[in-house]
């Protein structure tokens, strides 16, 4: 390995490879142990898309919050349903649900608040791109879940992987917001490896993986938009090698995505020059 490639290994905490069994009652752990430490936590939330990151969260957090139930722990599993006008990829959206068995379902339509914000903002002199539309969407379906979680006790529980992490392939105070990432630590192969141990539909794990934001480019693969492959992106998070090609572009989103994985600095905090 590289020494870059080394230093993010160790950041992403992806291991070379992992027992499906344990990996999977360790996260539940970490679910429960989050609530049962944070006494005004009654709900765990989280937006379903129908791919492969939020079915697994799904599942492993309706699994959590099953088990809290028979220890005495009130918690319940909300999944949420944020659809964009009419979703393209509904399907798997509810067969995504009918897998995972949620304790409750909400539905919010983010269309009428997107719209409003983008034209609010051209109203003041500022028009977005498709891609800038894209962000908003993220933001708002951020922000309902975090409604929600104010309204029902609870907290949001997002979705982010090493796989992602690492490239910076999210909306920055959008899908990279949460309370709670349970699926950092695993990389994309490995969070299908254990979707199929927790006996997920096929169509669901090996569906294409697609942010969906833009209107330009409707359902354009994450693999085309990063210019690397996941399974590039896994074997260097394994601590593998990959073409040189792949290594780049997979170093260069690290670098240049830095401030995504960071909080906001405060004048303590800054490096001095």
């Amino acid at each position: 390995m590289s020494n870059l490639q080394d230093i993010v290994v160790r950041e992403m905490k992806v291991k070379p490879e992992i027992e499906s069994k344990l990996e999977t009652k360790q996260i539940i752990h970490f679910i429960k142990s989050y609530v049962q430490s944070h006494s005004f936590v009654q709900a765990l939330i989280l937006g379903i898309s129908g791919g492969q990151d939020s079915t697994l969260a799904g599942k492993l957090c309706q699994m959590a919050a099953e088990e809290l139930r028979e220890e005495g722990n009130p918690c319940k599993f909300i999944a949420v349903k944020l659809p964009y006008g009419e979703q393209k990829d509904a399907t798997e959206v509810e067969d995504a649900l009918s897998y995972i068995q949620p304790d409750e379902i909400i539905t919010v339509n983010i269309k009428p608040a997107v719209d409003q914000s983008v034209q609010s903002l051209k109203d003041a002199g500022i028009t977005l791109t498709d891609f800038q539309k894209g962000n908003e969407k993220a933001r708002e379906r951020m922000k309902v879940q975090f409604s929600i979680a104010s309204n029902k006790k609870g907290i949001v529980v997002g979705t982010d992987h090493s796989a992602e992490n690492i490239t910076g392939f999210y909306t920055k105070y959008g899908d990279g917001a949460a309370d709670i990432a349970p699926l950092f630590g695993l990389n994309k192969r490995q969070g299908k490896q254990l979707l199929k141990y927790l006996d997920a539909p096929k169509h669901l794990y090996e569906k294409v993986p697609t942010a969906d934001l833009e209107e330009d480019k409707p359902q354009l693969p994450d693999e085309e938009a990063l210019g690397v492959s996941y399974n590039d992106i896994d074997d260097y998070l394994e601590g593998k090698s990959v073409p040189s090609d792949a290594k780049s572009t997979i170093e260069n989103h690290y670098i240049k995505t830095a401030h995504k994985r960071e909080l906001a600095y405060t004048r303590y905090t800054w490096p001095k020059n």
